[in-house]
């Protein structure tokens, strides 16, 4: 299950993130996983159940986007939404297209307990 490296390799740079603005916890990640990225995102929630466990986002929220299928014809130029197993374009039917979105795994935002000081600093 390779959920559970990303898992691993996503809290780093949520721990290096909380760091840099000394908080305290993690409250809330939030992550945009593609249905073309290769990453299931009911077995990444699991993962990150068991990956989270003694780090700094130990009680922290996993809330997973999936954005919809997008590409580009290049017959017509048209920008539309396809779908997995068919990345046609939905305007001319073309099949030359290029995946505009649906295939990111992406950190969208970290939501941190920071203290006071460090807050008023941050914004």
């Amino acid at each position: 299950m390779h959920e559970l490296s990303i898992c691993q390799a996503l809290l780093e740079e949520v721990a290096k993130i909380a760091a840099s603005h000394e908080a305290r916890t993690v409250e809330r990640i939030t992550v945009e996983v593609g249905r073309l990225s290769g990453v299931e995102p009911e077995l990444l929630a699991r993962a990150f159940e068991i990956a989270r466990a003694g780090t700094c986002a130990a009680g922290a929220e996993l809330a997973i986007t999936v954005p919809e299928i997008m590409v580009r014809c290049s017959d017509c130029g048209a920008a539309s939404p396809a779908e997995p197993n068919r990345l046609l374009c939905a305007a001319c039917g073309g099949y030359h297209t290029r995946v505009l979105e649906g295939d990111e795994l992406r950190l969208r935002a970290v939501e941190l307990d920071v203290p006071e000081a460090q807050a008023a600093a941050i914004h």
